[in-house]
Protein backbone atom coordinates (compact mmCIF):
# COMPACT_ATOMS: atom_id res chain seq x y z
CA UNK A 1 0.00 0.00 0.00
CA UNK A 2 2.72 2.14 0.83
CA UNK A 3 4.34 2.03 -2.65
CA UNK A 4 1.07 2.96 -4.80
CA UNK A 5 1.04 6.20 -2.54
CA UNK A 6 4.43 6.62 -2.85
CA UNK A 7 3.93 6.12 -7.36
CA UNK A 8 0.89 8.15 -6.58
CA UNK A 9 2.34 11.10 -5.32
CA UNK A 10 5.21 11.25 -7.57
CA UNK A 11 3.07 10.75 -10.44
CA UNK A 12 1.26 14.28 -9.20
CA UNK A 13 4.31 15.88 -8.67
CA UNK A 14 5.61 15.23 -12.58
CA UNK A 15 1.93 16.04 -13.88
CA UNK A 16 1.86 19.35 -11.88
CA UNK A 17 5.45 20.14 -12.99
CA UNK A 18 4.59 19.43 -16.76
CA UNK A 19 1.38 21.51 -16.46
CA UNK A 20 3.43 24.22 -14.57
CA UNK A 21 5.73 24.77 -17.62
CA UNK A 22 4.52 27.25 -20.32
CA UNK A 23 4.79 26.59 -23.67
CA UNK A 24 4.13 28.86 -27.25
CA UNK A 25 1.22 30.11 -27.55
CA UNK A 26 -1.29 29.40 -30.63
CA UNK A 27 -0.84 32.54 -32.84
CA UNK A 28 -3.41 31.77 -35.87
CA UNK A 29 -1.89 32.47 -38.85
CA UNK A 30 1.16 34.83 -38.20
CA UNK A 31 4.60 34.05 -38.51
CA UNK A 32 6.54 33.95 -35.77
CA UNK A 33 9.92 34.03 -37.01
CA UNK A 34 9.11 36.96 -39.36
CA UNK A 35 7.54 38.79 -36.47
CA UNK A 36 10.88 38.10 -34.16
CA UNK A 37 13.02 39.78 -37.44
CA UNK A 38 10.59 43.13 -37.11
CA UNK A 39 12.16 44.43 -33.47
CA UNK A 40 10.31 47.62 -32.70
CA UNK A 41 8.30 47.05 -36.08
CA UNK A 42 11.39 48.85 -37.81
CA UNK A 43 10.87 46.80 -41.35
CA UNK A 44 6.84 46.70 -41.67
CA UNK A 45 6.32 43.12 -41.10
CA UNK A 46 4.20 42.83 -38.38
CA UNK A 47 1.99 45.65 -39.83
CA UNK A 48 0.36 42.58 -41.98
CA UNK A 49 -0.85 40.40 -38.78
CA UNK A 50 -2.90 43.24 -37.15
CA UNK A 51 -6.23 41.57 -38.05
CA UNK A 52 -5.22 37.97 -37.11
CA UNK A 53 -3.99 39.80 -33.34
CA UNK A 54 -7.72 41.47 -33.27
CA UNK A 55 -9.47 38.48 -34.31
CA UNK A 56 -6.68 35.90 -31.74
CA UNK A 57 -6.18 38.62 -28.80
CA UNK A 58 -8.76 37.28 -26.24
CA UNK A 59 -7.10 33.78 -26.43
CA UNK A 60 -4.44 35.22 -24.62
CA UNK A 61 -6.22 36.52 -21.61
CA UNK A 62 -4.87 34.76 -18.85
CA UNK A 63 -1.46 32.90 -20.17
CA UNK A 64 1.49 33.90 -18.55
CA UNK A 65 4.52 36.47 -19.35
CA UNK A 66 7.12 33.62 -20.23
CA UNK A 67 4.49 32.52 -22.52
CA UNK A 68 4.55 35.32 -24.49
CA UNK A 69 8.18 35.69 -24.48
CA UNK A 70 8.66 32.35 -25.40
CA UNK A 71 5.46 33.60 -28.46
CA UNK A 72 6.49 36.73 -29.65
CA UNK A 73 9.70 37.77 -28.44
CA UNK A 74 11.14 39.87 -26.32
CA UNK A 75 8.51 42.72 -25.90
CA UNK A 76 9.62 46.12 -27.70
CA UNK A 77 9.13 48.16 -24.38
CA UNK A 78 8.11 47.52 -21.24
CA UNK A 79 6.45 49.60 -18.53
CA UNK A 80 5.40 49.34 -14.82
CA UNK A 81 2.42 50.65 -14.12
CA UNK A 82 0.86 51.23 -10.36
CA UNK A 83 -0.72 48.20 -8.31
CA UNK A 84 1.54 45.48 -9.91
CA UNK A 85 0.70 46.04 -13.17
CA UNK A 86 3.03 45.53 -16.50
CA UNK A 87 2.49 46.36 -19.98
CA UNK A 88 4.48 43.88 -22.76
CA UNK A 89 4.66 46.06 -25.37
CA UNK A 90 5.30 44.97 -29.39
CA UNK A 91 5.33 47.71 -31.97
CA UNK A 92 2.86 47.04 -35.07
CA UNK A 93 4.62 50.27 -37.17
CA UNK A 94 7.95 51.63 -36.74
CA UNK A 95 8.71 52.85 -33.51
CA UNK A 96 10.84 55.96 -32.92
CA UNK A 97 14.09 53.82 -31.96
CA UNK A 98 13.77 52.99 -36.10
CA UNK A 99 15.63 55.07 -38.68
CA UNK A 100 13.89 57.85 -39.90
CA UNK A 101 11.30 59.89 -38.67
CA UNK A 102 7.89 58.99 -36.86
CA UNK A 103 4.69 61.85 -37.68
CA UNK A 104 2.37 59.55 -35.30
CA UNK A 105 2.31 57.23 -32.43
CA UNK A 106 2.77 54.02 -33.66
CA UNK A 107 0.32 51.29 -34.03
CA UNK A 108 1.46 48.65 -31.22
CA UNK A 109 -0.24 45.52 -29.16
CA UNK A 110 -0.11 45.87 -25.29
CA UNK A 111 -0.31 43.00 -23.10
CA UNK A 112 -1.91 44.13 -19.49
CA UNK A 113 -0.12 41.80 -16.80
CA UNK A 114 -1.42 41.71 -13.08
CA UNK A 115 0.38 41.61 -10.24
CA UNK A 116 0.76 37.43 -10.82
CA UNK A 117 2.33 37.99 -14.65
CA UNK A 118 -1.60 36.76 -16.11
CA UNK A 119 -2.24 38.62 -18.91
CA UNK A 120 -5.40 40.38 -17.94
CA UNK A 121 -5.64 42.66 -21.51
CA UNK A 122 -4.86 42.82 -24.79
CA UNK A 123 -5.52 45.97 -27.22
CA UNK A 124 -4.10 47.17 -30.48
CA UNK A 125 -3.70 50.66 -30.48
CA UNK A 126 -2.15 54.09 -31.25
CA UNK A 127 -2.49 55.04 -27.62
CA UNK A 128 0.35 55.03 -24.62
CA UNK A 129 -0.34 52.96 -21.82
Amino acid sequence: MKFKYGTYLFTLLIFSLLMGCSGKLDTGNIDIDEWKKDRYGCEGLRIQYEDEIRKIKNSFLSKNNQSLIKTFGRPDRVELAGQSQTFFIYFLEPADNCEGETKKEPLKVLFRLNAINKVSEVTVTHLNP
